[in-house]
């Protein structure tokens, strides 16, 4: 079976990762769990938008 999740490697500018520390730890969330549930709501939203 295929894990669930896969690892890589991302550079993100230094003031969006501050941000985005920020916004999951606010949000109670690890950094990785933050950044894939933003992720999912974009994707979601585009989905929703091409309709």
């Amino acid at each position: 079976m295929k894990p669930l999740k896969e690892k890589i490697s991302i550079t993100i500018d230094g003031d969006v990762l501050e941000k985005l520390k920020q916004l999951a730890e606010k949000d109670d969330r690890s950094l990785s769990q933050y950044i894939n549930l933003v992720l999912k709501r974009h994707i979601e939203n585009e989905a929703h938008d091409k309709k």
